[in-house]
């Protein structure tokens, strides 16, 4: 009987033997990326990712790194793809072509907004975007609050974004919810909630302002954001 060792071994010993592409870290995270945009960010392994590249776990911690890493790397592409808006733009109009815009983008990448919401960008991608929306507040005289006033705007959207991922994640509460507070239009005892009731109903009802009710409502609390910041810009702007 052959030993083990005299056997010979025709297995391919390297990816290129296999007919397999080289293993890069761009390719790794493209192919997270690919993963964030189906599942969402906190919905996939790093064994589901080195199964996507037909490779072994070892390879992703070698090129990128633990989890994190790869996470960490998927935000920094997704937060290179937000166009930056036009610098001659007024700070009011600045902020609203980046939100509108950013809603496009994060919205394809479901989990990422609630990671930036918590713990912001990294430095690296997001340095245009920073450096020249806090410029614009200061030079619009928001003085020293120019990044708190930049913080509520991007922190407000990325929290509604995050909100809207979650609902869409789980349909069937959306559904169940809506239903109850559908059933409210009625109270008079309650007329606020009966006002929510009646608003919901009539939302549910109509399903072409269904399909665009989050993206509308996202535009709303966009513009009320900016009004109450510009109101604090006439309480701080030096006279």
């Amino acid at each position: 009987m052959a030993s083990r060792a005299s056997i010979p071994d025709s297995r391919p010993r390297s990816r290129w033997a296999a007919g397999l592409p080289a293993i890069t870290a761009e390719k790794i995270v493209d192919q997270a990326l690919v993963l964030t945009e189906t599942h969402g960010l906190d919905n996939w392994t790093v064994r589901q990712l080195a199964a996507a590249i037909e490779a072994y776990p070892t390879v992703v911690y070698h090129h990128v790194g633990d989890r994190e890493a790869v996470v960490n790397a998927v935000l920094e592409r997704v937060v290179g793809m937000l166009p930056v808006p036009p610098t001659a733009l007024p700070w009011r109009d600045w902020f609203r072509v980046l939100l509108s815009g950013m809603r496009g983008v994060l919205r394809r990448y479901p989990g990422v907004a609630r990671r930036l919401a918590a713990h912001g960008p990294g430095v690296e991608r997001a340095a245009p975007i920073i450096d020249r929306g806090v410029t614009l507040l200061q030079e619009a005289g928001f003085g020293k609050e120019s990044v708190l006033a930049y913080n509520v705007l991007l922190g407000t959207a990325c929290q509604l974004m995050a909100i809207e991922d979650d609902r869409e994640h789980n349909p069937e509460l959306r559904a169940r919810m809506s239903q109850l507070y559908a059933q409210s239009r009625t109270r008079e005892d309650m007329p606020g909630l009966a006002a929510m009731g009646a608003f919901v109903h009539e939302v549910s009802e109509q399903p072409d302002r269904l399909a665009g009710f989050y993206a509308s409502f996202y535009d709303y609390a966009v513009e009320r954001t900016l009004d109450g910041i510009a109101a604090r810009l006439e309480q701080v702007r030096p006279r």
